[in-house]
């Protein structure tokens, strides 16, 4: 028979808040990782190059902060999927990852329960809704698909010449973090 070990119950926002503080330092020690003169590098011409991934996952940061800060329904309001504010040095580019983090922490542990539930859609342009959901649960989606696109962007690292550090488990160069 399993253990049980005796934990607080999380409602949906506290352990969406828990897992993206928990997924935040993985996130920086990519974008560290990366050689900051080889943002171009792209595997595939079809592919995003390692800049405008990272570019990206700042943008989808940023959108979070906007969906919890205008109460604006629409996701997409402002998300960039390649840098078009200047955000093209790394430093520049993880620090405002880093200012988008704190301020979307400040936010989420402000919301209240009708807002994290909602309705919300994410859009395309103006006018076509591709998805409806809950505040909350684009905020999850968008957390998914940081995750993949951090993940993307790791198996950029060694081909770029840096060393690929570790997210969940040690990788070939670094040990696991604590």
């Amino acid at each position: 028979m399993a253990e049980h070990i005796s934990t607080t119950e999380l409602g949906n926002r506290d352990f969406f808040i828990r897992r993206w503080q928990q997924e935040h330092p993985a996130f920086v020690e990519v974008f560290m990782a990366l050689p900051p003169d080889r943002l171009d590098h792209r595997p595939h011409s079809a592919s995003r190059s390692a800049g405008e991934l990272v570019a990206l996952l700042v943008s989808a940061e940023r959108s979070c902060v906007e969906l919890c800060e205008t109460g604006r329904s629409s996701y997409n309001s402002g998300l960039r999927f390649h840098p078009t504010d200047g955000l093209t040095n790394l430093n520049e580019m993880i620090a405002k990852y880093e200012q988008y983090h704190r301020v979307l922490a400040d936010q989420l542990n402000s919301l209240t329960d009708a807002t994290w539930n909602r309705p919300a859609w994410l859009t395309r342009g103006e006018q076509e809704i591709i998805l409806k959901d809950t505040v909350g649960g684009l905020l999850w989606i968008a957390l998914f698909d940081a995750v993949h696109h951090r993940g993307q962007l790791r198996t950029y690292i060694r081909p770029m010449g840096g060393k690929v550090p570790s997210i969940y488990g040690p990788s070939a160069d670094a040990p696991a973090r604590q």
